[in-house]
C-alpha cells in the first residue's frame, strides 16, 4: 500500500499544471477550490501559558490538486504590511488521521497535496505579546485577535464563500465579537471579507449592552474593572449623544448592532484604534479613561463604519490581503472622518464651540510644523511611513480641508447645502451601488452640492498641490479668524506618527534639537518627557505649558521604548521661537457668516439668508 500511495502521489504531482493552466492560474500559486470551511480558535489557560492562540481550519476538497493557503499581510485600516505569517509556528496539515506534506511557497503561503475528495485539517499556533490594534495579543486570562491574523484563505479563489467559526475557551470566560452567532453555538460569516473584519475578545473582561437609538451597542473593556462606575456611565452617555449627528450625515445606520472592544494598559504609550464595519478595537493608556480624547476616538472609529468601511475609495474596493492598496483618497477616508468626529462631539453636546476651535487650531499647528506635502501624496506614501514627519499628516490636513470645503459649500449656497450633502450623495451613488468612489466621484458630488460651482483651483492648490491653506479668506465666511502669535517655547524636536488617531512613535528627529542631542531615534516609542507621561498626541502642548518657566539647559530625561527595552536618555531643556495659531470668533462677523458658523456647529442647513 505504501508503494502504491507513492506512485499515486507521483502521478498527481505530474498532473498539477494541466487543470490549473487551463484555468489561467499559476500552478505553483493558485489553489483548487475548497468547501465547507470551518475554523476553530482555541484560547484557554493551556494556550495562554504558552502565549499562543491555537487555530485549526477544516475544509473539504473535490480534486486531488494542490491546496494553496495564504494568510493576509495586513489588516485594512492600518495601511501597512505586517506579514502576520511571521507569528505562525507549528504549521501542519492532516487528512483522515494522516499527515500531509506541506511546502512553503513564499512568506505567507503554504501548499499541501490532498487525496481525492477528502476532509482536510490545517493547524498552527499564533503567538504575539504586542499590543497593536492590527494584531493579536495574549495575556494569562485574556486575548484579542483580528481575523486577518488567524484565518487562511485559498489563494486564487473567490473570497465570497461563507465560513463558520468555533471559539473554544474556559467555561467561565467570555467572548465578545461582531461575528454572527450560529445555531450550533459557534459563529458565522457570509464571506471572507466579513470573517476577517470582526476583532474578538476572549477571556476575563467587562461586558454590557445598551440600545442607542434603534441599535444595540455592546461595550467590552479589559481589564475587568478598568472602566466602571461614572466612567462607564459617561462613555454610554457620550455614545447616546454622538450617534444621532453622525447618522444624520448619511441618513441611515446600516447595522443592527455594534461592538466596541477597548483594552487599557498602564504602560501603553498613548492610544490607538482601528475601525471595522460593525465594531472597532482600541488600545489606550489607562489615563485615557474619563478623558475627552477617548470620546473623540470613539466618534472617529464609529464614523469610519460609514466612511471607509462602506463608503470606500475605489482602490480599496474590494480589499486584497497580500499586497498594499495605495490610494490618493485617504485624506477623505481619514481626514474628513477626523473632521466629523469633532462635529459629532459638538453637535451632540459633548463639547462646545471653543473645544472645536482649540482642536482645529491644534491641527493647524501640526500641519504648519510639518514639511509641505500634498494631501494626495501623503495619502499614497503612508504605506512606506516617510521619516520626515508626513507619514500621517493626511489626518489633520485632511480634516482641515474638510472644514474649508464645508465653509465654501455653505457660503455658495447660503447654508442650504454643506459637506454633509457631499458625503450622503457619495454614499448613495457609490457604496449603495456596490462600488468604491474615485476622485472624480468626490468632486462631482461637491459640484452637485453647489450647483456645479468649480473647485478646480481648490483641488490643484490644496489637494494635489502644497499651497498654504487660505485661512484669511475662507474662515471669515464662517465668522471666524485665525490669529498667529510668535512665542518662545520649550521644544523637543521630534515628529511623531500615529496609529489611526493617536500615538507617540518617533518617526523623525530634528538635527541639533534636544531630542537629537539626548539620543532619540526614529522608531523609538516615547513614553515620558521629564515628568510628562505620554497619553496622546497632545503631549507637546502639555510639555510646553509645564516647562515654559524653567531655565533653558535644565536637565530633561526622555524615557523611550526601544525594541523590547525601556531606555532612559539624559538631555536638557531647549527653547525655540515658534508660531502659535488660534481660531477665534469674529465679533463683527456678518449675519450670513454667523449662520454658516452655527450651521457647522449644529448641523443646521436651513438657508436663512436670501440670494
Amino acid at each position: 500500500m505504501l508503494v502504491s500511495r507513492v506512485v499515486v502521489l507521483g502521478v498527481v504531482a505530474a498532473a498539477w499544471s494541466a487543470p490549473l493552466a487551463a484555468q489561467g492560474l499559476d500552478p505553483h500559486q493558485a489553489s483548487q477550490a475548497i468547501d465547507d470551511v470551518h475554523y476553530t480558535v482555541t484560547f484557554d489557560r493551556a494556550t495562554a501559558a504558552r502565549d499562543v492562540i491555537h487555530v485549526a481550519m477544516h475544509f473539504t476538497v473535490l480534486e486531488d490538486e494542490p491546496v494553496v493557503l495564504s494568510l493576509p499581510a495586513w489588516t485594512p485600516g492600518s495601511y501597512e504590511l505586517d506579514h502576520f505569517a511571521r507569528y505562525v509556528f507549528g504549521f501542519r496539515a492532516s487528512s483522515n488521521g494522516r499527515s500531509l506534506k506541506v511546502d512553503k511557497l513564499d512568506f505567507d503561503t503554504w501548499r499541501l497535496v490532498p487525496a481525492l475528495g477528502t476532509d482536510i485539517t490545517v493547524e498552527f499556533e499564533f503567538g504575539s505579546d504586542t499590543l497593536d490594534t492590527g494584531m493579536s495579543y495574549v495575556a494569562p486570562d485574556f486575548a484579542f485577535f483580528n481575523g486577518t491574523n488567524l484565518f487562511l484563505y485559498a489563494e486564487g479563489q473567490p473570497l465570497d464563500a461563507p465560513a463558520t467559526v468555533t471559539i473554544v475557551t474556559e467555561p467561565e470566560w467570555r467572548v465578545a465579537t461582531g461575528l454572527r452567532p450560529s445555531g450550533s453555538g459557534g459563529y458565522t460569516a457570509a464571506d471572507y471579507h466579513e470573517l476577517v473584519d470582526m476583532p474578538t475578545f476572549v477571556g476575563v473582561f467587562d461586558l454590557d449592552s445598551a440600545r442607542v437609538g434603534d441599535v444595540w451597542f455592546r461595550l467590552a473593556t479589559y481589564p475587568a474593572g478598568a472602566v466602571a462606575g461614572s466612567s462607564r456611565a459617561e462613555m454610554w452617555d457620550h455614545l447616546q449623544r454622538m450617534m444621532p449627528p453622525m447618522t444624520a450625515v448619511f441618513g441611515e445606520m446600516p447595522w443592527t448592532d455594534y461592538t466596541i472592544l477597548l483594552a487599557f494598559e498602564d504602560d501603553f504609550p498613548g492610544g490607538s484604534a482601528l475601525e471595522h464595519s460593525i465594531s472597532h478595537l482600541g488600545i489606550f493608556n489607562t489615563q485615557f479613561i474619563g478623558s475627552p480624547v477617548l470620546a473623540s476616538v470613539l466618534a472617529h472609529e464609529i464614523f469610519h463604519a460609514w466612511n471607509v468601511k462602506r463608503l470606500r475609495p475605489a482602490e480599496l474596493y474590494p480589499y486584497v490581503y497580500d499586497r498594499p492598496q495605495p490610494t490618493e483618497l485617504l485624506w477623505v477616508s481619514e481626514g474628513i472622518t477626523d473632521y466629523y468626529a469633532d462635529l459629532a462631539l459638538v453637535r451632540g453636546g459633548i463639547t462646545d464651540a471653543q473645544d472645536v476651535y482649540r482642536t482645529t487650531a491644534g491641527k493647524v499647528n501640526s500641519v504648519e510644523s510639518t514639511p509641505p506635502v500634498s494631501l494626495e501624496d501623503a495619502s499614497v506614501s503612508t504605506w512606506t511611513e516617510p521619516t520626515d514627519g508626513t507619514a500621517f499628516i493626511y489626518y489633520p490636513k485632511g480634516s482641515l480641508a474638510g472644514l474649508l470645503l464645508d465653509i465654501l459649500i455653505r457660503d455658495a449656497t447660503d447654508n442650504a447645502h454643506s459637506l454633509d450633502d457631499v458625503m450622503m450623495d457619495l454614499y448613495r451613488r457609490t457604496y449603495q451601488n456596490g462600488r468604491g468612489f474615485s476622485y472624480i466621484d468626490f468632486w462631482q458630488a461637491v459640484g452637485r452640492s453647489t450647483d456645479n460651482r468649480s473647485f478646480a483651483d481648490f483641488y490643484s492648490m490644496y489637494v494635489d498641490g502644497t499651497e498654504p491653506y487660505p485661512w484669511g479668506t475662507v474662515l471669515p465666511l464662517a465668522g471666524l479668524r485665525l490669529e498667529v502669535d510668535t512665542v518662545r517655547a520649550a521644544r523637543i524636536g521630534i515628529q511623531t506618527g500615529q496609529a489611526d488617531t493617536t500615538a507617540a512613535r518617533v518617526v523623525a528627529v530634528t538635527p541639533g534639537s534636544a531630542a537629537a542631542d539626548a539620543g532619540l531615534q526614529a522608531d523609538d516609542v516615547l513614553m515620558r518627557v521629564g515628568d510628562i507621561q505620554i497619553r496622546d498626541g497632545s503631549f507637546g502642548a502639555e510639555f510646553r505649558r509645564r516647562y515654559a518657566g524653567e531655565p533653558e539647559g535644565s536637565p530633561l530625561t526622555f524615557v523611550v521604548r526601544r525594541g523590547q527595552e525601556t531606555v532612559s536618555l539624559d538631555g536638557e531643556l531647549r527653547f525655540v521661537e515658534r508660531l502659535v495659531y488660534q481660531i477665534v470668533e469674529d465679533p463683527e462677523a456678518e449675519d450670513k457668516a454667523v449662520v454658516i458658523r452655527n450651521g457647522i456647529l449644529t448641523g443646521n442647513q436651513q438657508p436663512t439668508i436670501s440670494n
